[in-house]
């Protein structure tokens, strides 16, 4: 049991920085901020364990 949050907790971290990515390259580029959502989807959907 304790391997799966540990592996949930990861997840959460890779959501956040993926989140903070995305507004950073909106802050400096615009338009390509778009390519972090496919990451930004993965990790929310593997962290609340529906993939």
């Amino acid at each position: 049991m304790e391997n799966v949050k540990k592996g949930r907790a990861l997840y959460w971290f890779l959501f956040l920085v993926s989140v903070i990515a995305f507004f950073v390259l909106y802050r400096v580029i615009g338009g390509v901020c778009i390519l972090t959502l496919p990451f930004i989807c993965t990790f929310f959907a593997k962290a609340l364990d529906i993939m």
